[in-house]
């Protein structure tokens, strides 16, 4: 099973930006962000697909992006425009490449990293 670590979280006031990232320890087909906030149910964030391929959540589109670096196998999450309705725990998660194409087009990702905390002051 791959191994996730993430990195960049912190705190920043409403409307400001931070930047996420998630080195994995090998190949991955597919990855992504989901976030839990206390409290509430796990939301998936955004996915990406070794093709390049993106899905975002309503919630975030047009303020979040996600990309990749094959080379470094590494994931970033570049989040602008943050609200206090952002602020929660964020992860990195992948799955298996089955996995990845059963569930095309969706954020329900299963195995995660340990997280990396986003609070959004107001």
């Amino acid at each position: 099973q791959v191994q996730l670590v993430e990195s960049g979280g912190g705190s920043v006031q409403s409307g400001g930006s931070l930047r996420l990232s998630c080195a994995a320890s090998g190949y991955t087909y597919c990855m992504g962000w989901f976030r839990q906030a206390p409290g509430k149910e796990r939301e998936g964030v955004a996915r990406i697909n070794s093709d390049g391929t993106t899905t975002y959540a309503d919630s975030v589109k047009g303020r979040f992006t996600i990309s990749q670096d094959k080379a470094k196998n590494t994931l970033y999450l570049e989040m602008n425009s943050l609200k206090p309705e952002d602020t929660a725990m964020y992860y990195c998660a992948t799955d298996t490449s089955f996995w990845c194409r059963l569930v095309a087009g969706t954020l329900a990702l299963r195995n995660r990293g340990q997280g990396t905390q986003v609070t959004v002051s107001s």
